[in-house]
């Protein structure tokens, strides 16, 4: 739970994988074995880092990303391992 201006509210997170293209997030979590999560938080996927779908495959993989300035692609299985907060569309 986190306390913001005297309320309380219940962050939802899901996995970065399922989120739609156009929707924006806040990465919270970022798993994965060592070598994948050290690979991913080098990669600029920092937690409170904010994160928007640009588009996605039409298979769904891989998936093109835009944060800090610049577009990354990224498989749905590494994807699977960041968990963000949704942002208000």
């Amino acid at each position: 739970m986190k306390k913001q201006k005297g309320c309380i509210y219940i962050a939802m997170l899901r996995q970065l994988s399922t989120l739609e293209a156009g929707r924006s997030a806040v990465i919270r979590e970022v798993g994965g074995d060592e070598m994948l999560r050290r690979r991913l938080l080098e990669l600029g996927l920092l937690p409170g880092t904010a994160v928007s779908v640009r588009k996605r495959a039409p298979f769904g993989d891989p998936i093109l990303l835009r944060l800090r300035g610049f577009d990354l692609t990224l498989r749905a299985s590494e994807a699977e391992k960041i968990r963000v907060e949704v942002q208000a569309p």
